[in-house]
């Protein structure tokens, strides 16, 4: 399944140099606002140690990873809403992406501007948030004056969905992101087409200075404060240690470099990781000495889902799956040892695929 996030902020926080260490695609880093004028795309691999062990046992010909794709969207200024900085375009790009990554500086440097002069995180999260809260009220109350109109004549059902419609306006008129907002999945329905900015789930990414990348400083505390009732996360990224690393080639280099810095692997493994929980992700296997390959899923999804992703006919046709945990297959060495030990199990259209799992799918069409 095809993924994508969206890196945002203010301008000159840190989110090309972000964007340039994830997919190593060089985008222009200036300094100055507007510099990402286009959204530059890049697809990254994800990390997956377990990958690497399949690849190791069955020795294919092939090995392909599951992989991410990251927008990096121009920086956001205030009047965003009202087209100001090209804003209108840009929030057009954050709507076509599944979570967005909010990148804040949390760092002092004189020799980078900030575009409102100072450096305050949770002022520019909050000029952010509301240039996307405004749009999406936009959105809404447009949907709301075409269903008043139809709620005139009597009609329950455009009633109904005026009554949900207020309930949105109203959260949003508060300053409020609709992801806060505890709605039924009914009343989710009422607004999915509208695809709202801030009803996707969202990632802080704190950029900090190289001193600052282990244990933060006073600028994360300031954000740590600001999101306590959201249901997210904050990660720790040092951009200038990362953009050093992503020009390492060598990984015993990189290695030797972390080790000097007091971490264990770079920051955007961390971040990889995260946008998978925030997302609800996993990854199951494929394992074949023509191709080991991993897939990405939605924690939760059954058999004939999990094969779809392949292709459309696997979930059509579907028979069955054969299925072998990670673990027994490392432990025992190879798929013919797991049939051997009646580790390999047959499940039907009711199993729940789980992280790591190794498949094979039987179909028909």
């Amino acid at each position: 399944m095809a993924v994508k996030c969206g890196i945002v902020g203010m301008p000159n926080v840190g989110k090309s140099t972000l964007f340039n260490c994830l997919s190593k695609a060089k985008a222009q880093s200036a300094n100055f606002p507007f510099c990402t004028i286009e959204p530059n795309v890049g697809v990254i691999i994800v990390p997956d140690v377990r990958l690497e062990k399949l690849s190791e046992l069955v020795n294919p010909e092939k090995v392909q990873a599951t992989t991410i794709e990251i927008v990096d969207i121009a920086g956001l200024v205030k009047g965003a809403s009202k087209g100001e900085g090209l804003g209108n375009k840009f929030l057009a790009n954050i709507r076509e992406t599944n979570a967005i990554i909010h990148v804040l500086r949390c760092f002092d440097d004189d020799n980078i501007v900030h575009v409102d002069g100072s450096v305050n995180p949770v002022r520019d999260k909050e000029t952010i948030d509301f240039e996307l809260q405004i749009k999406d009220l936009e959105a809404v109350e447009k949907k709301r004056d075409k269903y008043q109109k139809i709620a005139k004549s009597g009609d329950k059902e455009a009633i109904k969905i005026v009554g949900i419609l207020d309930k949105y306006i109203i959260h949003l008129q508060k300053g409020e992101s609709v992801r806060s907002l505890e709605m039924t999945d009914t009343e989710k329905e009422v607004i999915a087409d509208l695809y709202l900015l801030t009803d996707k789930p969202v990632l802080y990414v704190c950029n900090v200075d190289e001193v600052s990348a282990k244990d933060g400083n006073k600028y994360v505390e300031q954000v740590r404060e600001a999101i306590k009732t959201e249901d997210t996360e904050i990660l720790l990224i040092a951009t200038s240690i990362e953009a050093e690393i992503a020009e390492l080639e060598d990984l015993e280099e990189q290695n030797l470099f972390l080790d000097e810095m007091g971490l264990e692997k770079p920051g955007v493994h961390y971040l990889i990781q995260a946008t998978y929980r925030l997302l609800n992700l996993q990854t199951y296997f494929t394992a074949g000495v023509k191709e080991v390959r991993a897939w990405t899923i939605t924690k939760g999804m059954k058999a004939p889902q999990a094969a779809g992703v392949i292709h459309s006919d696997f979930e059509k046709g579907f028979i069955r799956a054969e299925v072998i945990a990670y673990k027994n297959f490392v432990a025992l060495g190879s798929e013919q040892a797991c049939k051997d030990s009646g580790k390999l199990s047959v499940e039907g259209k009711q199993y729940v695929v789980q992280d790591g799992d190794v498949m094979h799918f039987r179909f028909n069409v």
